[in-house]
């Protein structure tokens, strides 16, 4: 079992900018890939972005291509996402997710974070 424990969020003007955190504290997840998915009200969870167990690949969905950013510093077993120029339909709960792959399907993912509002105004 993996616990992921999340932290950062919450409200933010429309192109302002947000950290959202992963941990998990006590276990060396360097050998999990890393995900983050978002949920919007009424709407599906969808894929955000995933980051590979080393850190050298990564990929985005894109509609936050080239305003997310991904990166994990296993030393501290932790997984950051910066979101930057953010828009408010990037409003959502955010989730980060460990896996043994970093694919778009949710449902590859073993272990889930709590979730962390993220709200853009306009």
């Amino acid at each position: 079992q993996v616990l992921l424990v999340q932290s950062g969020g919450g409200l933010v003007q429309a192109g302002g900018s947000l950290r959202v955190s992963c941990a998990a504290p006590g276990r060396t997840f360097s050998g999990y890939a890393m995900g983050w998915f978002r949920q919007a009200p009424g709407k599906e969870r969808e894929f955000v972005v995933a980051i590979s167990r080393g850190g050298w690949r990564t990929y985005y969905a894109d509609s936050v291509k080239g305003r997310f950013t991904i990166s994990r510093d296993n030393a501290k077993n932790t997984v950051y996402l910066q979101m930057d120029s953010l828009k408010p339909e990037d409003t959502a709960v955010y989730y980060c997710a460990a896996g043994v792959n970093p694919v778009v399907a949710a449902s590859a993912y073993d272990y889930w974070g709590q979730g962390t509002q993220v709200t853009v105004s306009s």
